[in-house]
Formats: structure tokens, C-alpha cells, sequence
């Protein structure tokens, strides 16, 4: 037996510490530890805020309000955003709960992301937000995208869940955009058990954020701010004083302690994870059968695709049947072609440009784990089983 699981903890005894000393103080609610955590998490990623959240989809339902409730963007129900076929699905599902009509664009067979010449083709003058996921660990090529954009008003957001540390042109993934989304699932690059984080460098959008993650309240807000003015200076008028339709996806004072401590580690988690990717796409770039995903920029591998080539009598079932007998655990690359699922006849969408390489990847593809420490052994074992 192989054994080897999608994820693994990245946990040791300072994290377990982390969670004592919240315990010993009483005090478990959204707090001064997660503010501590946001500043870090917003500094190692060279943003200006961070509005950290109970999940990355959480993270995603309040990136695509506070887009909506913004005073400078001019979105509304009805327009027009692109999306990859390719995703998982709470990438989407803010966007069908705010009315915003989605435009589905295929992918690379390479890359996984965007199929960039198909992404030209959609962009129209109804166009008003690209959402460009960057998918298991791999960043986008923003450059090429800034170039299709020109000089046309289409914001970028990012649903970068998958790639925390991943870097294009040394700038971190998360981060091109108006917003970017981050998860620290258990799963993910770091883990705060659940959670999630926003980036953006538009205060207006930070504003927004705080409001939209408590209730739509004005009370964290600072007294200056650019959805208010000026907070009220007696606390009682504002302790309970509704501006947003907002949630309650606010984290834990105890996620915010554990990140303090996993964000200090983050760096050498990535580190590891790419020896790994090196070793992985040394081991299968000549396989007979199966093509992996190519890079760009530098990934932060979240995990490693398998997709088996075309024209080959290759069964994926037995595949995954033959890996899973041995311990290795396997998984469908994020929700595959989106567009099959049932949920999709709640959607106001339309497809452009046809997605043949969604639907090969969603019969033909799947992905096994990554890890935080060294697992070129285990990956030597795996392509045993798959000569």
C-alpha cells in the first residue's frame, strides 16, 4: 500500500499552543487576533487590506457583493462576467445570487486556466468583470489578460483558493485584481481549520467588506470612512446601525491565532511543494499516457493533475480503481465541466466559443494530493502504478 492521502496537517505544537492561549483568555469571537492576522496575511502578500472570513467561499460571497455595492464600479443585476468552465463551485454561485449573467470560456488543456485566445474571442462591450481562477496552485497569465482588457473599463477579480503563494512575474497571485480570494481549508497551503481572506488595495472595497462580513453594520468601521463619512463619536448610535445587506461569515478569534502562527510557515510549506512539483514533472513529462499541467509563472501546486492523452486506450476508472486499491486518494479536478451539473438551470449564462476542453478534462482528468514535506518517494511509487 502506498498511502497516499489528498492532504495532510500542517499543524504542530505551536498551533495547539495557539489554540490554548484563546481558550485561557475566554474570549473566542472575531478579535484582536484576527486583526493581527489580517495585517500579517495582508504584508506577506504586499497588499494594503485583508478582511479575513469563515471560508474561501465565504470569502468569494463577499467579494462579488461589495463589486455589486461599490459606488465607482457601475455593476449591476444583468451584466456580463466571464468565467472559466472549469471551477468549483462557490466560485460561481455568488454570481447567479446577485443576478450577474455569466459567460462561460473554456480552458487549456495545459494549463487548466483560461483558454486565452477563446477569452479574446468573449470579451465584448458587454463585458464588465473578468473572474480569473487560478487553478490548483497555477497563476494566470495576467499580462496576456491585461492585454486583451486594453483599455476597455472590464475589472479583474481573482478566486485564487487554490494558489495561495503562487507568483507571476514575481507578484503573488490573489493579487492582480480588484479582489482576490483566498481559503485556508484544511486542505489548502496553510489551514486555520476553515476560513478565508479577501485582498484588495481600494479602501471603498475594504469599507464595504467589513460591512458586509458583521451583519451590515457600520461598527467596524473606522470613524473615517468612505461609505458613511464620519461614524457617529457616541458608540451606542453606532453599535447596531445597519448600512449593507450584509452576513455573519465572520472567522473565529481562534482561526485568527492559528493563521499567525501558519503564515510564518507559509513560505517554506510553498518551498517544499515545488521540490515536489519538480520531482512529479520529472517523473511523468514523457509518459506515454498522461499529461500533466503546465506551468505558469510559479506555481504554488495545490495539488497534481493526471489527464490521459488523446488517442490512447487508457480508461480513467481504472485508473483511479487501480490508485485508490493502493491507498492513493484521487478526486475529479475541482467541479470539472461546471456546466453539467443539475444546479446549473438556476444560472443566467451563455457559453462562448464552445467548451471541448472543459468536458475532456471533467471524462478524462483528475488529480492526486500535494504535501507540505517531501513526497518524491511516494510519487516514484505512484508512477509504478502507472507504467
Amino acid at each position: 500500500m502506498i498511502n497516499f492521502p489528498l492532504a495532510s496537517s500542517t499543524w504542530d505544537e505551536e498551533e495547539i499552543n495557539a489554540i490554548h492561549e484563546i481558550t485561557k483568555s475566554g474570549f473566542f469571537t472575531m478579535g484582536k487576533k484576527v486583526e493581527e492576522y489580517e495585517n500579517n496575511f495582508a504584508d506577506f502578500f504586499g497588499s494594503k487590506y485583508a478582511v479575513m472570513t469563515n471560508s474561501g467561499s465565504s470569502a468569494n460571497l463577499i467579494m462579488v457583493a461589495a463589486l455589486l455595492m461599490s459606488n465607482k464600479n457601475n455593476i449591476k443585476r444583468g451584466d456580463e462576467i466571464i468565467v472559466p468552465a472549469l471551477s468549483w463551485s462557490t466560485t460561481y454561485f455568488p454570481l447567479q445570487q446577485y443576478g450577474l449573467k455569466l459567460v462561460f470560456v473554456d480552458i487549456d488543456k495545459h494549463t487548466l486556466n483560461f483558454d486565452l485566445h477563446k477569452l479574446n474571442n468573449a470579451i465584448s462591450n458587454k463585458t464588465k468583470a473578468i473572474l480569473a481562477v487560478n487553478l490548483l496552485g497555477n497563476p494566470n497569465d495576467f499580462n496576456i489578460i491585461n492585454k486583451l482588457i486594453g483599455d476597455q473599463k472590464i475589472i479583474i477579480l481573482e478566486d485564487n483558493c487554490q494558489s495561495m503563494g503562487a507568483q507571476y512575474e514575481e507578484k503573488y497571485s490573489g493579487t492582480f485584481g480588484l479582489m482576490g480570494t483566498f481559503s485556508t481549508f484544511y486542505s489548502h497551503h496553510i489551514s486555520t481549520i476553515e476560513g478565508g481572506c479577501v485582498l484588495t488595495n481600494d479602501e471603498e472595497i475594504y469599507h464595504i467588506l467589513l460591512v458586509l462580513r458583521a451583519h451590515g453594520w457600520t461598527r467596524d468601521l473606522p470613524k473615517f470612512n468612505q461609505i458613511t463619512g464620519v461614524k457617529d463619536d457616541e458608540g451606542f448610535n453606532e453599535s447596531f446601525k445597519f448600512i449593507l445587506p450584509g452576513y455573519n461569515v465572520r472567522p473565529t478569534e481562534i482561526s485568527g491565532a492559528i493563521g499567525n502562527v501558519q503564515i510564518k510557515k507559509l513560505s517554506k510549506f510553498i518551498s517544499s511543494r515545488r521540490e515536489n512539483a519538480k520531482f512529479f514533472h520529472k517523473t511523468f513529462k514523457n509518459h506515454p499516457y498522461i499529461q500533466i499541467q503546465e506551468e505558469i509563472g510559479r506555481s504554488s501546486w495545490y495539488g497534481f493533475s493526471i489527464i490521459i492523452k488523446d488517442n490512447t486506450d487508457v480508461n480513467r476508472n481504472d485508473i483511479i480503481k487501480n490508485l485508490t486499491k493502493n491507498g492513493v486518494e484521487t478526486r475529479p479536478i475541482s467541479s470539472g465541466n461546471f456546466l453539467k451539473h443539475d444546479v446549473i438551470k438556476y444560472f443566467d449564462y451563455r457559453i462562448d466559443g464552445g467548451i471541448e476542453t472543459a468536458e475532456y478534462i471533467d471524462r478524462n482528468g483528475f488529480f492526486i494530493g500535494n504535501h507540505h514535506y517531501d513526497v518524491k518517494q511516494k510519487i516514484t511509487e505512484i508512477s509504478q502504478l502507472l507504467q
